[in-house]
């Protein structure tokens, strides 16, 4: 949602917006972000929207009995989901839009800085903050550039996507998240036959059944990244004659990196200027993102909240770190109910014997929700399979045995989505670190 008002304003007009978040108290730097934009920000109790609202904008989160939603009703304001107000800036320019179950953000954010560095003037519209937009003074996850080039994230999670018609489509993946394979490749399947172009992950066979214009990835596609060289703090590969150097770790960034590839040589960049724009990507927000070091002890802030994001995060820390000492926070009720077993697997495979796991309560962003599953119901099957995780509801108490327990050449990773504060959180534990 924010990405969508930044970028409306940037286009020279008006945006106001709401979030209960900012009702809260909470997220003050990034709502002091927004304003310095020109997005003007109020209570989320209806008083903003006004006869003179052209539209009200909403994310899926939102429930019909929210304040906004009944004044623009009552006064006849039009409400659109936000996915229809991004397929307007789709459907004018020449978009790549990227879609898949997890990566999104990261390819989006390696395209944009190829495609900026190769001089082509890039817009983008993503999930994540690019930090290289946030060395800007920018928010970080929406800019306006000079072409007709628009790169933006396709969320497959509600089915949104299909109300965009793309030039070029970009599929990462497909396992199981907010909904069965099966149904998301159906999903898929439409969004195919909505684009002209697509680009498609050759080493994902739950993908076989898209038809690809064009094939990447690891093990086989066209465009595919051999001689894998894995360390700690970075990556390298070579794509045919060119060789590529990331400075981020883990194999699901190499295959992240050559679906960027992919797509770049589709808007005719040539691979040598693909290759020099990664060697300095600046990376996304929360995406193995270090934070620091404090007497020897490395802090690490991720988004991984489904099970393969999880299991990737934990294999790019493990040569890290001598233990990971992992904190994660269940993004909500219906996604820890449903993937609840999954998550346990990717938690017991990804996680050594001196490695440690702290769960903390699931977060609840207000509206609607069953709370009849917990992070002990994580917890409990993780330390029958000889694991040590703990649920420990209270953050303060998990900083001070996080604190307590790291020894130097320890890496600590937090793990989680949805919830503002946790960034914040992240560097409340690198700070009592520091002061040990």
């Amino acid at each position: 949602m924010s990405a969508l008002a930044q970028i409306h304003v940037m286009d020279g007009g008006q945006a106001t917006g709401s979030d209960r978040d900012f009702d809260r108290g909470r997220g003050a730097a990034l709502r002091k972000k927004l304003e310095a934009m020109g997005v003007r920000l109020f209570a989320q109790d209806g008083g903003a929207v006004t006869r003179e609202t052209d539209l009200v904008v909403l994310s899926t989160a939102i429930e019909d009995a929210n304040p906004e939603v009944s004044a623009a009703k009552a006064l006849g304001v039009p409400v659109r989901h936000r996915s229809e107000f991004l397929a307007q800036y789709v459907e004018r320019m020449r978009a790549v839009a990227v879609t898949g179950t997890s990566g999104k953000s990261t390819v989006v954010a390696m395209i944009f800085e190829i495609l900026e560095g190769a001089g082509r003037g890039p817009s983008v519209i993503t999930g994540g903050s690019l930090l290289a937009l946030e060395e800007r003074g920018l928010f970080g996850n929406a800019w306006r550039g000079k072409s007709d080039l628009l790169v933006v994230e396709a969320d497959e999670s509600d089915g949104s996507l299909l109300n965009y018609r793309p030039a070029v489509g970009v599929f990462l993946n497909l396992t199981k998240d907010h909904q069965e394979v099966g149904a998301l490749r159906e999903i898929f399947l439409k969004f195919r036959a909505r684009m002209k172009t697509a680009l498609v992950n050759a080493d994902d066979p739950a993908l076989g059944g898209i038809r690809a214009d064009q094939t990447f990835g690891l093990e086989s596609g066209a465009v595919r990244a051999e001689g894998l060289d894995l360390r700690a703090r970075g990556s390298g590969f070579r794509v045919r004659d060119v060789r590529f150097q990331l400075p981020v770790p883990g194999r699901h960034n190499i295959a992240n990196a050559v679906a960027a590839v992919a797509a770049c040589l589709n808007e005719g960049v040539p691979l040598a200027d693909c290759s020099r724009a990664l060697a300095c990507f600046k990376g996304v927000a929360r995406r193995f993102q270090s934070l620091g070091t404090a007497r020897g002890v490395e802090v690490v802030d991720d988004f991984a909240h489904n099970p393969a994001k999880i299991s990737a995060t934990l294999s790019a820390a493990r040569p890290r770190g001598r233990r990971v000492l992992a904190v994660y926070q269940p993004h909500g009720f219906a996604p820890t109910r449903y993937l609840k077993n999954e998550l346990i697997e990717a938690f017991a495979e990804g996680l050594r014997p001196e490695d440690r796991l702290w769960l903390a309560d699931i977060y609840y962003a207000g509206g609607a929700a069953s709370k009849d599953v917990s992070s002990r119901d994580l917890a409990e099957p993780l330390r029958a399979r000889g694991r040590n995780a703990f649920h420990v509801p209270e953050r303060a108490a998990i900083v001070a045995e996080v604190a307590a327990q790291a020894r130097e050449g320890d890496l600590v990773l937090v793990m989680g989505a949805r919830d503002p504060s946790l960034a914040d959180f992240a560097r409340e534990l690198l700070a009592a670190l520091q002061a040990r």
